[in-house]
């Protein structure tokens, strides 16, 4: 990246909510899984494990950061299928196998979706009727991002 997207990406980080972060997170995971896969496709034994890395760094952190006083048995569900995923990123990596992913890959993207929904009817619930904005929810902290 040149400096001034870093600068870009930095400043949309500063600015975000705790909500749209875990969104932008998601997203950070699916991008580097995805060129991942085209790295295996590609046979790029390199990127594959720097694309591998780096999203297995982000679903780490989203594991690290799980808020347990909030809903334990979501975060024990969410903290089972984050352990899935670093398992088959591992696996992904040591057969440089593209299965594993794909199946990460749709974990994630629903994942998402679901925070995406629960963010929408969080912020309706904060901002009454009237005000309908698209947010999200849950956080994550910044250091996230370093990942990115």
């Amino acid at each position: 990246m040149n400096g001034y997207t870093n600068q870009y990406l930095a400043n949309q980080i500063a600015s975000a909510s705790p909500e749209q972060l875990l969104l932008m997170f998601y997203d950070g995971a699916i991008r580097f899984t995805s060129l991942a896969m085209k790295a295996i496709e590609d046979n790029d034994i390199p990127k594959r494990t720097y694309y591998i890395n780096k999203a297995s760094a982000i679903v780490a952190e989203l594991d690290a950061t799980l808020d347990r006083s909030q809903d334990a048995r979501l975060a024990e569900n969410l903290d089972a299928l984050y352990a899935y995923m670093l398992k088959e990123y591992m696996n992904a990596n040591r057969d440089n196998d593209l299965k594993p992913l794909k199946v990460i890959v749709k974990m994630l993207k629903e994942l998402r979706e679901t925070w995406a929904e629960a963010a929408v009817i969080y912020r309706r619930e904060q901002d009454g009727p009237a005000m309908e904005q698209p947010a999200a929810t849950p956080a994550a902290p910044k250091k996230i991002a370093a990942a990115m």
